[in-house]
């Protein structure tokens, strides 16, 4: 591990409660206005107006960083986001959910869930766009926290912020008790196992 003056520290990083997972609220003020003015955009597609929620048991992954990003919707209109990424991860119990407001009927809940049995839900090249992220622990191997988001290197493909902003990345990273907020996932592999999807009436999200 590395601090931001590049003085070497050993051992691992844990901190519990987390709020947003590892991104300062620098990051959503005056660095993400120099990354819209540069056009940098995360994800490859226009981001519905729609968020999702997800909630899992643990997520353990490798090549893991953490910048910030800009996203823009179908009409061109950009918004800040925080972005994970990941070379390879593991995601138990997992639970994701987006409600829809129809007129007439009212709110529909679609649900799907996966990974609770003995095999986790696996994912690689895994790059989410988010505005929330909560973790009961998130552990950290060999982690470096202020690194510029232009250099980050390891995980997904194309997982990099703008040059001079703030960047972090770890060998490894685990989450547990996690319930995030998203925009957007790209995933260059993602399997689901023991998948189920439903719809419900009523606003019904993971968490």
């Amino acid at each position: 591990m590395k601090d931001t003056s590049g003085a070497q520290v050993l051992g691992r990083t844990s901190w519990k409660r987390l709020g947003l997972v590892m991104v300062p609220t620098v990051i959503a003020a005056g660095a993400l206005s120099i990354a819209m003015a540069n056009g940098a955009i995360a994800a490859s597609f226009a981001v519905s107006g729609q968020q999702f929620k997800l909630t899992a048991g643990s997520l353990t992954g490798t090549g893991f960083v953490q910048y910030g990003t800009v996203d823009h919707h179908a009409d061109g209109s950009q918004f800040p986001a925080a972005v994970s990424a990941f070379a390879s991860a593991d995601i138990s119990n997992l639970c994701q959910s987006v409600v829809t407001s129809i007129p007439v009927i009212g709110d529909v809940t679609l649900t799907i869930k996966a990974g609770g049995g003995s095999t986790p839900v696996h994912a690689d090249n895994l790059i989410i766009d988010m505005s929330q992220l909560n973790a009961g622990e998130a552990d950290f191997t060999n982690i470096n926290i202020g690194q510029d988001a232009s250099t980050l290197s390891g995980s997904a493909t194309g997982a990099k912020g703008t040059p001079g902003l703030f960047g972090q990345q770890a060998d490894k990273a685990t989450l547990t008790g996690v319930q995030q907020v998203a925009y957007s996932t790209n995933a260059g592999s993602f399997q689901l196992h023991d998948m189920s999807l439903s719809m419900s009436m009523g606003n019904n999200p993971c968490f």
